[in-house]
């Protein structure tokens, strides 16, 4: 990876991003990227707490802090992993594409690592656990962050980046059902969970891997950059102009809270409040037939309501979702895991949604500042993201902890399924009220988004093909230079 100056493209190429449609090859290599990431990231959110709890040995109160800790360490390694992408640029690779073919291996090692706590007595584990987690989420992002920005370099068009968001969250989904289907219901008091861990992680490290190079090579950045080195200071004065992404990360922060805590409690809920461990597969499977169905169905919506209404709507069935989960009787499972199914149908659309609407907010920083940053944008959306994963998880392990959870037992007691019941259904529910409140003041609607997008391209051409825009050039000033905006093409 070298800090190199960005090659002039030709204008064919420049404009490619702005309005060509996308192969079918670069967006399942894009699909292919998230894939591999959550063999880290959807293992650590669904197994690492139970790992903790029922395989390391440590109390659901120090492993909550645990998480709670290390994943606010791991929000702000998102910020230093947006002001590397910015700064760095290869000649044959690009600008992101270079993390994702060299950080790949280390990230995957660090999982089998985070899985192999050694019985070193209760301190020695909890460093162990601490540097390991820490570890893992540093490489992570220094993998993730690329990886999210590069939707924004592939396309500008909203219903392409409606296909990469849908691309990405069934490539999560696969994994994540793979997971669900094969490893969960082996997860069991008596298992030998320790060799279990290892083997898998393992396995991660070789298909992973072959993952992040198909994404390498299939994933072109096609979009027009006229800065290829951002300074601190353009970043964040992007940052501090962008009302959009902040709205974004706003909402995304209490829906991820809530998010977390169902992923984090859903096994403890089948197991220990209905009864019924072996549905685990079930509602893996399920969450795989949503997100293929509502991955054909989302353009569609988009094209249709928006991605701002079509986001607002998800969020409304995760509440629901969530109330069914939290009042469901024990003696009827089949309404709990109902409500389960319909959480997801939330859950589902809003993740799908969220990422074509972080990749609006770079053209909106872009529009206002003259800079196109998506390295530190992204970062800025992750670190949310991921202090509401922290939140959320934290949540999860304190209402084990305060129900008075019991690892290993048959059963546990009246007020340990109560909060269960609180970090599955109740958590998720509010989290998903509160960011529909926050949505309802986001202002870039898709029609707005277009318009942007046909001003920049604008400002462009009068600024000279390749020229470097001025960071300090006021939007009027610039209305003045160039004269009228071009109709929207899309």
């Amino acid at each position: 990876m070298t800090d190199q100056t960005a090659v002039p493209e030709s204008r064919t190429t420049r404009s490619a991003g702005a309005i060509a449609k996308l192969s079918k090859t670069s967006i399942i290599g894009y699909g292919a990227g998230d894939a591999a990431n959550n063999l880290a990231f959807t293992t650590a959110t669904m197994f690492l707490l139970v790992y903790y709890t029922d395989v390391a040995g440590i109390s659901a109160a120090a492993a909550g802090t645990l998480l709670l800790v290390v994943r606010v360490f791991d929000a702000l390694a998102d910020v230093f992993a947006g002001r590397i992408v910015d700064r760095t640029y290869s000649k044959r690779f690009g600008k992101f594409r270079p993390f994702l073919m060299f950080g790949s291996v280390p990230l995957l090692l660090l999982t089998v690592a985070t899985f192999s706590v050694p019985q070193i007595g209760e301190s020695g584990m909890l460093i162990y656990a601490y540097l390991t987690y820490a570890a893992l989420g540093l490489a992570y992002s220094l993998v993730n962050i690329p990886y999210g920005s590069l939707a924004g370099a592939m396309t500008q068009v909203g219903t392409e980046r409606a296909k990469l968001a849908s691309a990405r969250s069934i490539g999560a989904a696969v994994t994540g059902a793979g997971l669900g289907i094969f490893l969960a219901p082996h997860i069991v008091p008596g298992a030998d969970l320790q060799t279990l861990f290892t083997i898998v992680t393992l396995c991660f490290v070789v298909v992973g891997t072959a993952m992040y190079f198909f994404t390498a090579l299939t994933a072109k950045e096609r979009v027009q950059r006229t800065v290829a080195h951002v300074t601190m200071r353009q970043s964040f004065r992007t940052l501090k102009s962008n009302k959009p992404l902040l709205l974004l990360c706003l909402s995304s922060f209490v829906f991820l809270t809530g998010m977390l805590a169902l992923s984090t409690v859903q096994l403890y809920y089948l197991r220990d409040v209905l009864g019924a461990v072996s549905l685990y597969p079930l509602i893996s499977l399920i969450q795989l037939a949503l997100t293929f169905g509502l991955a054909a169905f989302m353009p569609k919506v988009v094209r249709a309501f928006g991605k701002k209404t079509a986001y607002i709507a998800g969020g409304a069935v995760m509440v629901i979702g969530g109330i069914v989960i939290m009042v469901a009787p024990q003696s009827m499972p089949a309404i709990g895991f109902t409500g389960l199914v319909v959480a997801y149908v939330g859950l589902v659309s809003v993740n799908m949604l969220v990422w074509a609407l972080e990749a609006d907010t770079v053209e909106y920083g872009e529009w206002k500042t003259g800079v196109r940053t998506e390295g530190i944008t992204y970062a800025l959306f992750s670190f949310t993201r991921k202090t509401g994963q922290a939140v959320g998880g934290a949540l999860a392990a304190y209402a084990l902890a305060w129900g008075g959870y019991s690892a290993g037992a048959a059963t546990q007691s009246a007020h340990a399924e109560f909060g269960i019941r609180a970090a599955t259904g109740l958590i998720p529910a509010v989290g998903a009220l509160v960011a529909i409140a926050i949505m309802l003041l986001y202002p870039l609607t898709d029609k707005r988004h277009a318009q942007i997008v046909a001003e920049v391209a604008a400002r462009r051409a009068a600024n000279g093909e390749g020229a470097v825009i001025d960071p300090e050039l006021s939007t009027a000033a610039f209305r003045a230079q160039r004269g009228p905006v071009p109709p929207p093409t899309e």
